[in-house]
């Protein structure tokens, strides 16, 4: 099949057969196109069905001279794989051309996670203005829930359910999950409802939170004032809205929540993914031995 062409087919297939986020398909939009485009230029193939191999990766190679790391050229490979296994499926090609491939080594990272006094001091706002109430009411739900940004954004003023404390919340690929919701968030979500009228602008808006053109706040917006936040606090410019998430896993696993109603909460198709919160109370729980056991280290 003609590239541009496989391409279209693919994206369209991800959008209305499997349902994937508009996230996802832009990122395989964009990869697609880099690799899309090598394969013309530097291989000279027209075709999806004369791409071997050998092509994807010379591809891989190119990827590394420009100096990408291990985790994005993991990725791509994956979308790679992606591609080509609906072309052999759905489209009737011989192969996947990427399935004897190895996967790329990626040292694996654990997250940062704030500690009781950084999350403290975060989510102690002044609440002087509509702002402050949206801005408290976000942090206090990412870290009472576990959500992504994405999902945070998305959220709808029909989401909530104060009855039972509970939250409905689109995950990837438009999965929905319910979440419970602690008594601080709630209250912090209260607050802000009062408020939030004078954020809409005379708008009709049903997105839960808002910017300050009565429209719903967006990654960026976010991002932005988590950021000026941070500053202001005097905290790590590196915390993101993902160490909230990585919070609010670790504390429950310390605590003694199972590790499956963690991978639940956090919306987590695979296990393992949710796992590495093991790895890091193992830590803790390593570094509390070796500080506190009267026999854990010889005297010199």
């Amino acid at each position: 099949m003609e590239l541009e062409k496989a391409k279209s087919n693919f994206l369209n297939y991800c959008e209305f057969e499997k349902g994937l986020s508009s996230n996802t398909r832009k990122s395989y939009h964009y990869e697609l196109k880099d690799y899309l485009s090598f394969m013309q230029e530097k291989q000279k193939k027209e075709d999806t069905k004369e791409i071997v191999k050998e092509d994807i990766e010379a591809y891989l190679k190119y990827c590394y001279q420009r100096n990408e790391d291990s985790k994005t050229v993991a990725h791509k490979l994956t979308t790679l794989n992606n591609f080509h296994q609906y072309l052999e499926k759905e489209e009737g090609e011989k192969s996947n051309p990427t399935e004897f491939i190895d996967r790329p080594k990626v040292r694996k990272t654990l997250p940062h996670c704030l500690n009781e006094q950084e999350l403290d001091n975060l989510l102690d706002l002044p609440l002087d203005t509509p702002f402050d109430y949206r801005n408290k009411a976000m942090l206090e739900l990412m870290y009472g829930t576990g959500l992504r940004v994405s999902e945070l954004i998305q959220l709808s003023v029909y989401d909530i359910d104060f009855n039972n404390a509970l939250l409905r919340v689109k995950g990837k690929g438009s999965k929905e999950r319910i979440v419970p919701i602690g008594e601080y968030a709630l209250s912090a979500l209260q607050q802000y409802l009062e408020v939030r009228h004078q954020l809409l602008k005379k708008k009709q808006c049903d997105a839960l939170f808002l910017n300050s053109r009565g429209s719903a706040i967006s990654r960026q917006g976010f991002f932005k004032n988590l950021k000026q936040i941070l500053k202001e606090k005097g905290l790590d410019s590196n915390i993101s809205p993902h160490s909230l998430r990585h919070s609010f896993a670790t504390q429950l696993l310390e605590h003694g929540a199972d590790l499956r109603s963690i991978q639940v909460m956090l919306g987590h198709s695979d296990m393992a993914t949710t796992k590495i919160y093991t790895h890091i109370t193992n830590q803790k729980i390593n570094h509390d031995y070796q500080e506190n056991h009267p026999r854990a280290k010889k005297e010199r």
